[in-house]
């Protein structure tokens, strides 16, 4: 038998309590930062998204906090922190320790994932709401149990981030040799190669949405309403959307069509994806078309990739805090253009290395998702306890 078998026979063999999250815990919203109070810093600003939005100079949560994002395209998704943090458009969650263990209810609410993820309300910007969340009833094994448990799970996701961090390391050289690769200097040497502007050479627009959005917006028939939250942030192709527009809607947007790109103009700003369907696309998007006519699609998208363009992009943005893109900006970006058969070879060599890095079919990307699967399968099998009883917690 197991250690954690016999503790459960020993603490808890009829099963645990069940209480409402809020009874337990501690919800707290984030604060709002104005551009007038940041500083930068070293703490990282925990907001809507998966990764920090930006650092700054002053935490307003210190030791183990869950966090929860409040809005955007991410709302509701769940991270855990053991160092100083400002939690911005999010809430964070503080445990009583004299009841539960900080990494059992992360681990838990991990699992839950995806009722959080469903209690989203809200028309244009989906929210994710304290209130909601702690109404979630929540397992109270005793704490011995929920140690045990924790020191389990977290061999999972150390291993995990061990391969994520080596898989990290092996990024960082894949865009070494795809920055080398692709500036001027290194083309120079395979074939004439003239520099030029973005603006001269392809079709440069911004999207438009139609307001209110949630006149147009279809679940079903439609035309594809490209989001943020259609794409992988590691991908590279748009390949569907999960809602769609009325035909009223697209003669108040923008069409784009499979070859374009679309970049972010702000939020994962400058990232480039190819489109390979027909759809329509917000102003929070830039359209390039007509590429095929001076590029290989691939090779452009590696070019924009490049930390040269992406300097060219941080450069010539305008905003603050948030950077803007603009199609002024796009037009002005400057790249070096090969012939088409330079392209070819180049982008031979770059998408080798990129399924080694980013393929989830091969390689550490494969490795990394067998143990999540690992680690999700004994989180359920683990986490999953009987209730007790009315009766029986009344005799306890």
């Amino acid at each position: 038998m197991s250690r954690l078998a016999e503790l459960i026979e020993e603490l808890c063999p009829d099963g645990v309590e069940y209480r409402a999250l809020g009874d337990v815990a501690e919800l707290k919203r984030g604060q709002a930062v104005t551009r007038k109070e940041i500083m930068e810093g070293q703490i990282p600003v925990i907001a809507g998204g998966r990764e920090p939005a930006y650092y700054i100079d002053r935490p307003n949560r210190q030791g183990e906090t869950i966090v929860i994002a409040g809005s955007g395209a991410y709302a509701g998704f769940v991270s855990f922190w053991n160092e100083p943090i400002f939690v911005s458009d999010a809430f964070s969650i503080v445990v009583d320790r004299g009841t539960l263990q900080p990494r059992f209810v992360y681990h838990w609410l991990n699992g839950r994932q995806e009722a959080i993820h469903a209690l989203k309300s809200g028309g244009g910007v989906p929210h994710v709401y304290p209130k909601d969340v702690a109404k979630l009833r929540c397992p109270i094994p005793p704490l011995e149990v929920q140690r045990e448990i924790v020191r389990i799970l977290d061999q999972f996701t150390t291993l995990e981030a061990e391969l994520e961090a080596e898989l990290e390391a092996r990024r960082a050289q894949y865009e070494h040799y795809r920055n080398h690769l692709l500036s001027y200097e290194s083309l120079a040497t395979r074939s004439p190669v003239k520099v030029v502007k973005l603006g001269d050479v392809i079709a440069i627009s911004r999207g438009a949405s139609p307001r209110p959005i949630s006149k147009y917006v279809t679940q079903g028939e439609g035309i594809p309403w490209i989001k943020i939250g259609d794409v992988d942030p590691r991908g590279k192709f748009v390949t569907s959307a999960a809602e769609c527009i009325t035909s009223a809607g697209a003669e108040k947007s923008r069409k784009v069509l499979p070859g374009d790109f679309i970049l972010s103009n702000s939020m994962s700003f400058g990232r480039p994806y190819i489109l390979q369907i027909e759809g329509c696309v917000h102003d929070g998007w830039l359209i390039l078309s007509n590429v095929a006519d001076h590029w290989i699609p691939d090779f452009l998208y590696h070019s924009l990739r490049t930390d040269n363009v992406q300097r060219q992009f941080a450069q010539l943005a305008s905003g603050g805090t948030v950077r803007n893109l603009n199609s002024r900006v796009i037009e002005s970006v400057e790249l070096p253009l090969p012939p088409k058969v330079v392209q070819e070879e180049i982008v031979s060599m770059l998408d080798r290395f990129d399924a080694l890095v980013n393929d989830i079919s091969s390689g550490l990307p494969a490795e990394i998702a067998a143990r999540r699967a690992q680690y999700e399968h004994y989180r359920d099998r683990l986490l999953s306890f009987p209730e007790k009883c009315v009766s029986d917690r009344g005799a306890s």
